[in-house]
């Protein structure tokens, strides 16, 4: 699997409420919803997506806004941080803007010499904001955050494990290299591929299991170049004895699904087509966008989703 996979290509949430969820992602952090469909499984639901200009594989947050649901409750066997990528100098201009937007749970630390701002999502998601160089990428400043401050991407995500020992087994095999340890939390990162390379293990062995609900990470996504990388992953993982599914269409990537030894639910999800093969670049997101199969009922799926600014 060595060199196949290239970081992370997104990762997807569940919430409350599809316009708060809507309003946090593109007004507070000022990302470009890049696409707005709905959820393949559950059409009464959307699915948003939330980005860079053109949902660059590596900066895309995704959810499903289940109306009403129950909060999940943080512990082990999770995502437990998604961690954005800011522009060296921009944490003071973040801590401002996030107080004067009321976001709570607002704090100030570091991993690995690496300034961090912490904070609570809308449904209490566990969420960071990481200094580091941009590494040819740039901010969506339609959101009216500027490109100084904007958020650049993904830079990764935290893991809270009871026992990290069989997860960094299967990173290595994904071709992530094990780096420092400090507390509890060790690093992994990968080279070859995008910005969103590192992924953070902390062993919380005493830690209730977590449970999943709004606020909850449902999967995390790998990102591959294209379908013959993907297969040659599937091929690999189950050769090791991963129950891997089948490759299903998602109509802007491809993807493949397995549970990890810690609980946490993996994707390899495919960079192609990406998130224009449906709409111009200057209108992504504007649109419902129906997988074909749901398209002769676009009437009665519209009258069920409440209206997204």
């Amino acid at each position: 699997m060595k060199n196949l996979i290239k970081g992370l290509h997104h990762v997807t949430s569940m919430a409350a409420d599809a316009t708060e969820n809507n309003n946090f992602f593109t007004r507070t952090l000022g990302l470009r919803r890049v696409k707005k469909t709905v959820n393949f499984d559950a059409p009464e639901v959307y699915h948003l997506y939330y980005g860079d200009e053109v949902g660059t594989p590596g900066s895309v947050m995704t959810y499903f806004p289940f109306g009403g649901m129950p909060g999940g409750t943080r512990g082990a066997g999770e995502v437990g941080v998604t961690e954005f990528a800011v522009p060296t100098g921009a944490l003071g201009f973040w801590k401002d803007h996030l107080a004067a937007q009321g976001v709570s749970g607002l704090k100030d630390s570091a991993f690995l010499g690496e300034a961090r701002l912490e904070f609570d999502g809308p449904d209490g998601d566990g969420f960071a904001l990481v200094e580091a160089e941009p590494d040819g990428r740039a901010s969506w400043t339609g959101g009216g955050i500027g490109a100084g401050e904007g958020v650049l991407g993904f830079h990764g995500a935290r893991f809270r494990l009871a026992d990290a020992a069989a997860t960094g087994e299967l990173l290595t095999f994904m071709g992530y290299q094990k780096e420092e340890t400090e507390g509890s939390v060790t690093r992994y990162r990968i080279e070859g591929g995008n910005a969103a390379r590192t992924l953070d293990l902390e062993e919380v062995p005493d830690a209730r299991q977590a449970t999943q609900g709004a606020g909850s990470v449902h999967h995390i996504a790998f990102a591959v170049e294209d379908r013959a990388a993907q297969l040659e992953v599937r091929k690999a993982l189950m050769a090791t004895g991963y129950q891997v599914t089948p490759v299903i269409d998602r109509d802007y990537f491809w993807a493949i699904y397995f549970r990890t030894p810690g609980g946490v639910l993996f994707e390899i999800a495919t960079n192609e087509p990406g998130f224009d093969r449906d709409e111009d670049t200057a209108h992504l997101g504007e649109a419902l966008m129906l997988p074909d199969r749901y398209r002769p009922y676009r009437a009665q799926i519209e009258r069920r989703l409440p209206e997204l600014a």
